[in-house]
């Protein structure tokens, strides 16, 4: 996590002891003594927190607070004053300061509240560097999460699929990602811009077949669990990919080689398909890559939540890895959203719990979650729970939530 503080105060005295405060609770403190030395530091993107004195000469904690919301909206700032008063501290908080301290305040109060602004501040950065890679540069390398030589040998493969332009099938264990791994080899291909039409394969019949085939023109019709294909729409297909006009990409989770060769699946279709194969390795086959995807789904987790992401701890992440993960990624993404969310970590520890217990949890997520998605606002979060304020925060105490700790 990022641990650097814009230090600005014009009382070199005050400027000095603050700055040691910072250096001893390990934080990277870059002093200035006025707007003008600060200025030059704020920036969109700045890797850090402003904390900044409301009397100084010239131009004020108020003026350097609307310059730097005006360059990055999400920078938190926090002023401090030697001479706060209530209207003061309302003026700062609308004006959109991360919070308000009176000086002289206690290193403990100070610290806390940094330690708050830089979690957010980190989580803004993270998710901004995420819409980035999201946005440009190689589908496979910003989709497919994973350091291991396998997760590199499955981008490669997608790749490879995706410069081949024929038809594919994507295998894998349930909870894998079958699908994504899908959509990443269409979104790779020069069909990239033209449609990518997902279907269950159970069911379909021929004329929904030719009606999706014909949507899907110029792109690619991904069918998961193509095995469960009806036997009448298998025929179907096979004239629909000599027609041309889409690529088709199946996805299986059973072994489509024995259901072929039993009988239960066109053996045509299969050697079609199998042209191209991408196996996507399961979790237990790869536990170096838990760790970079666990955060990935938490930070993912924290955004949808509105609550900025916990730490998550090298003990933590041991832990996971230790586990088989039967259900995958899958299964690794709702353990990120409990662990969001203030839930237990584990299926096991949940059957250890009480039916009260369990109901506290999931009260305690609910309340977590409306404060997140109201960026504190107390008011607003028990209006949307459908709650009186004073037993919303009467169930906030007895939770130990501040809504302070969710402002963004």
């Amino acid at each position: 996590m990022i641990r650097r503080v814009l230090l600005v105060d014009d009382d070199q005295a005050v400027r000095e002891a603050l700055r040691q405060t910072l250096d001893l609770a390990e934080f990277e403190a870059v002093t200035a003594g006025s707007f003008i030395e600060a200025k030059d530091h704020i920036r969109a993107g700045f890797a850090g927190v402003v904390l900044s004195d409301i009397r100084m000469p010239g131009r004020d904690g108020f003026h350097l607070l609307d310059y730097a919301r005006a360059q990055d909206a999400d920078l938190p700032v926090i002023l401090l004053t030697g001479e706060g008063d209530i209207p003061m501290a309302v003026r700062a908080m609308s004006q959109g300061a991360f919070d308000f301290l009176e000086k002289p305040c206690s290193p403990g109060d100070l610290l806390r509240v940094l330690e708050r602004a830089l979690r957010t501040r980190t989580l803004v950065l993270e998710n901004r560097a995420l819409k980035q890679q999201l946005e440009a540069g190689d589908p496979a390398d910003r989709l497919i999460f994973g350091q291991s030589d396998l997760a590199e040998g499955l981008r490669a493969n997608v790749r490879a699929a995706a410069r081949a332009g024929t038809e594919a099938l994507v295998t894998g264990a349930p909870g894998t990602g079958v699908s994504k791994v899908a959509e990443v080899i269409h979104l790779s291909s020069a069909r990239a811009k033209g449609p990518f039409e997902k279907r269950a394969a159970s069911g379909l019949s021929r004329d929904s077949l030719s009606a999706l085939w014909e949507a899907s023109e110029g792109g690619t019709v991904f069918l998961n669990e193509i095995g469960a294909l009806p036997v009448d729409a298998q025929l179907a297909l096979i004239d629909l990919i000599e027609s041309g006009g889409a690529v088709l990409v199946g996805g299986s989770t059973e072994d489509l080689a024995e259901a072929a060769e039993a009988g239960r699946f066109s053996a045509d279709l299969f050697y079609r398909l199998e042209v191209c194969r991408i196996h996507i390795p399961s979790l237990s086959e790869r536990p170096e890559d838990i760790p970079v995807l666990f955060r990935q789904y938490v930070a993912q987790a924290a955004e949808q939540s509105g609550i900025a992401a916990p730490d998550v701890t090298p003990e933590h992440l041991a832990a996971l890895m230790a586990q088989d993960w039967p259900g995958n990624a899958r299964s690794l993404m709702s353990a990120a959203m409990r662990f969001v969310l203030g839930m237990p970590e584990d299926l096991s520890r949940a059957r250890d719990l009480g039916l009260a217990e369990q109901m506290a949890q999931v009260e305690r997520s609910l309340l977590a979650a409306a404060l997140g998605r109201h960026n504190g606002k107390a008011a607003e979060a028990a209006k949307a729970l459908k709650l009186p304020r004073k037993t919303f925060y009467d169930k906030l105490a007895k939770y130990g939530l501040r809504p302070e700790d969710f402002r963004r």
